[in-house]
């Protein structure tokens, strides 16, 4: 079973269940929340996702989507496990840096980049992804 946590290991989480699917995000908001260029995401079925150890903060706000957003993180290590929303239903959406699996970078090839106008211009886009202008779903569309 998948699982995941913070850097400095006192919030864990794990998950059952199939990757609906792999992203990257190049948005304002998942820049400042990963201190890079872009998130490397997961989307994984929220009703077998359970946080099996600690207690993350929270914080939630207009995503550039035009719906709410809420990023899940250690209140000691800073880091970013989760974000969760309107957007993506009961599912949860998996910062790729915070599992476990030391291969779940290469397990995690995005079939999508989402806000590929915003993309930092020394980064390539990733071959076979489709590249979307804003989150499918968003206000905007």
């Amino acid at each position: 079973m998948p699982a995941g946590g913070c850097f400095c290991e006192k919030v864990q989480y794990k998950y059952e269940g199939d990757i609906q699917g792999k992203a990257l995000c190049h948005c304002r908001d998942c820049q400042k929340i990963t201190g890079s260029t872009y998130s490397t995401n997961i989307i994984v079925p929220g009703d077998k996702f359970e946080v099996t150890k600690g207690s993350p903060k929270t914080i939630s706000k207009k995503a550039d989507s035009g719906n709410e957003i809420t990023s899940h993180f250690c209140g000691d290590c800073g880091s970013t496990m989760w974000r969760d929303g309107k957007t993506f239903g009961e599912s949860k959406v998996i910062k790729v840096g915070s599992l476990d699996d030391t291969k779940a970078f290469d397990d995690a090839k995005p079939g999508v980049e989402l806000y590929a106008p915003e993309r930092i211009s020394w980064v390539t886009g990733v071959n076979g992804a489709s590249q979307l202008k804003e989150m499918p779903g968003s206000a905007e569309v």
